[in-house]
């Protein structure tokens, strides 16, 4: 891998890692344009990897909230009174809710990094996700902020989070649809899909590191392409949360369907293969 491929893989994942589109899907697609083998383990473990900028593109954004509710947190394990808190209770919300996806994705591991890792998977999982998408946007009543958030919304987003294993659902349009579908108004569930993000993401990067490094990547595309996903991903996760805001989220859906059926045809006409 050169350093311009790096450069144009962390674009890639700064952009795409929290907006609902699928970055594992986009990495997977540019992957391919750029002729790298996708269902190398060094290539997979390296778009993992590349998430450490994005992660800590969202924790720094979010860090006073971050340090509010682990601060709560703690002082809730020493004292009682602090657990009735809401900042002391979202800590909770946030360990609990990040369990289900690194449970899943340890015990199949194998089958998300080898088999899932066809461009017919990516293709299907973005078009069919896109329809659960715009119906969470139609049919979620979309009233509480994330103050009114419950330990069974937490749970109910992180274990939908685990769809987003799948290339091409997205981690993020997984948890925000859930959190769309469970009531939460847009920020509140963006918001929350960021903080359940870090534990996942975190987790991955750390179990792909090994295998990204001792691959034929090399360590200098690591560190170029993790620090372009950072400064690319704080521009993105900033303009998302405005974004939300005021808008809806189907129009990511709405270019989640066309791109799925562009890479469809592509690989009908055998223009591309799909690995």
């Amino acid at each position: 891998m050169t350093i311009w491929d790096a450069i144009i893989l962390g674009i890639v994942e700064g952009l795409t890692e929290f907006l609902p589109v699928s970055s594992t899907g986009h990495l997977t697609i540019t992957s391919k344009i750029l002729g790298q083998q996708i269902d190398d383990p060094a290539i997979t473990a390296f778009t993992a990897v590349i998430q450490f900028g994005a992660i800590a593109a969202v924790v720094l954004f979010m860090w006073k909230d971050i340090r509010t509710y682990a601060v709560a947190w703690f002082k809730g394990l020493r004292h009682p009174e602090y657990r009735g808190e809401f900042d002391h209770r979202m800590g909770w919300f946030v360990i609990v809710g990040s369990l289900p996806i690194c449970i899943v994705g340890f015990l199949f591991r194998d089958l998300i990094s080898g088999p899932l890792r066809s461009m017919w998977w990516v293709a299907g999982s973005l078009i069919g996700w896109s329809f659960f998408m715009v119906a969470a946007e139609r049919l979620g009543s979309k009233a509480r902020p994330l103050t009114r958030i419950t330990l069974i919304d937490a749970v109910v987003m992180g274990v939908i989070q685990c769809l987003a294993l799948i290339p091409g659902v997205s981690r993020s349009g997984a948890t925000i649809t859930a959190g769309l579908f469970r009531g939460l108004d847009r920020v509140a569930a963006t918001k929350m899909a960021f903080l359940l993000g870090i534990p996942a993401l975190v987790g991955a990067a750390v179990f792909q590191l090994p295998e990204a490094l001792k691959g034929d990547v090399g360590v200098m595309p690591v560190i170029v392409g993790t620090i372009v996903s950072f400064i690319v991903g704080y521009a993105s996760v900033a303009w998302l949360i405005k974004f939300v805001a005021k808008h809806t989220t189907e129009v990511f859906a709405f270019y989640r369907i066309l791109l799925g059926i562009v890479i469809l045809i592509l690989l009908a006409t055998s223009t591309i293969t799909a690995t």
